[in-house]
């Protein structure tokens, strides 16, 4: 099972009341979506969908690992090669926090619900604005993003639902 309501005291009401934005996401793509029903039967409907590009690291480096000079004669050591994958999808959470933070600007959402892969989840905590900060009401440590949206509504529901 996630780890759903991670906001505390907030999750006690009802969490996909209609309105209520959610955000399912990974480190590759997006959905944004919004409640049109409400907490009991939830109907979620695609307001954004996000993909980025993201070739696995094998693909993006352009050489092989460097090797530097150790202590002793003729004696190499291998240095780390940067993760541009991994380095890709920290930058997505980033820019996904960053259009979070312009949606609740103009008033787009009032709640929302942030679905994600631990890692995701994560660094969407650490770049989410005080504005968005404020607006979310639950959270849920899954990846759902290659989940049909019926499917995705049945488990939110399971998750959030206060009188389960």
């Amino acid at each position: 099972m996630g780890r759903a309501g991670q906001i505390g005291e907030k999750t006690k009401m009802a969490t996909l009341t209609n309105g209520t934005w959610v955000l399912i996401a990974d480190g590759e793509k997006a959905l944004f979506l919004k409640n049109t029903l409400d907490a009991i039967n939830p109907g979620l409907e695609i307001v954004k969908k996000e993909e980025q590009d993201n070739p696995s690291d094998y693909e993006q480096s352009a050489n092989r690992p460097g090797r530097m000079h150790d202590g002793g004669e003729q004696q190499l050591s291998a240095m780390d090669d940067t993760d541009w994958h991994e380095l890709a999808k920290e930058r997505f959470a980033g820019d996904l926090a960053d259009k979070l933070y312009a949606y609740a600007h103009k008033g787009a959402f009032d709640r929302i619900v942030l679905v994600a892969s631990s890692g995701v989840l994560g660094q969407l905590r650490k770049t989410l604005h005080k504005e968005v900060e404020a607006r979310v009401v639950g959270e849920l440590a899954k990846d759902l993003t290659n989940h049909p949206l019926d499917k995705v509504e049945t488990m939110l529901k399971k998750e959030f639902d206060p009188n389960l």
